[in-house]
């Protein structure tokens, strides 16, 4: 009797949540034991007109990760989603779109312009890509970059959503782990939309740090005061993003005297993570004077960048105004 199908794609996004799925050890020769592994660019040798060969619906379970940001990542989403019994939107640019999601704050030739003619680039005959060029092979094609990035769900439907910067490995061999089980009848599969390998609650409700009552005179960085070992970051004035993250993490950054930067993306409820993370930030500054409050948030470096680091693309904003 054939093995289900497992695949996996990387889109738009950095490859960590391919190494996230190879640090789960040796719970990856379970993947191996249980399914046949029929795609996975990064793993092994495969063509994309393997997958366009296979029935619909004939791969068992497909993890994508990435945002969609050009014409391949489009026609590889829509592909996967057609062949794919279970398609996850697996990891923070799937999800969320993530920091390649950032490039949503500007425009399509901004992000070009920036990589091929600043300071650090070798570009001296400045060169730009030709998404067409005739070589004596033949005419070569190269993915033609969207002018915004999108999330997978923006793209196809999405079965189940899978969060983190990339998910934390027990989280990835748990899920791995319920999939197998539904497979042999031993378990049942959340219901279609759900959030997989996450909390239901918040990285404030994981985190062992003490909390008292909020009020900030000054937002500061990790390296600019002794922390305190014990206390809650954010009331020592270090910007933390627990307060409106999904939990699920075991708050491994505060842990590490590290704040919540809000990789496992917005707590259950929550429609807009960087919104719900400006209320809260706001409802703890210590002051009604409207120089002082403007001169305690000039200490937050990068508002946009900080509030919307990960889920610029899933946001109530979605991307900057068009150019």
């Amino acid at each position: 009797m054939a093995k289900p199908k497992f695949a996996m794609y990387w889109a738009a996004s950095c490859g960590g949540c391919e190494i996230a799925v190879l640090n789960i050890a040796e719970k990856i020769l379970d993947v191996d034991a249980n399914f046949d592994v029929v795609f996975w660019p990064v793993a092994m040798d495969a063509k994309y007109k393997d997958v366009e060969g296979m029935s619909d619906g004939e791969i068992t379970l497909c993890l994508f990760n990435g945002g969609i940001r050009n014409d391949e990542n489009e026609r590889l989403a829509k592909l996967l989603r057609k062949k794919s019994a279970v398609l996850v939107a697996f990891g923070s640019c799937a999800n969320e779109g993530c920091i390649p999601g950032l490039a949503n704050l500007t425009s399509g030739k901004a992000v070009i312009e920036t990589a091929f003619s600043t300071v650090s680039t070798d570009n001296p005959h400045n060169v730009r890509p030709a998404y067409d060029y005739p070589a004596a092979e033949g005419e070569l094609h190269i993915p033609r970059m969207y002018e915004t990035l999108k999330t997978l769900d923006q793209v196809v439907p999405v079965d189940y959503y899978m969060p983190g910067c990339p998910p934390e490995s027990h989280q990835i061999a748990t899920v791995i782990d319920l999939v197998i089980a539904a497979l042999k009848g031993e378990a049942k599969l959340p219901p279609a939309g759900a959030v997989i390998g996450a909390g239901n609650s918040t990285v404030c409700d994981e985190c062992s740090r003490k909390r008292s009552e909020k009020l900030i005179k000054e937002f500061r960085r990790t390296w600019q005061i002794p922390m305190d070992q014990q206390e809650c970051l954010l009331e020592q004035g270090i910007l933390c993003s627990g307060m409106a993250t999904r939990s699920g993490c075991n708050a491994r950054c505060p842990a590490a005297n590290m704040p919540c930067i809000g990789c496992y993306g917005p707590a259950p409820d929550v429609v807009d993570q960087g919104a719900r993370m400006m209320s809260a930030v706001s409802s703890v500054i210590d002051s009604k004077d409207p120089a002082e409050i403007e001169r305690i948030l000039d200490g937050i470096v990068d508002p946009a960048g900080t509030f919307y680091r990960f889920g610029l693309a899933s946001s109530l904003l979605h991307r900057a105004k068009a150019q």
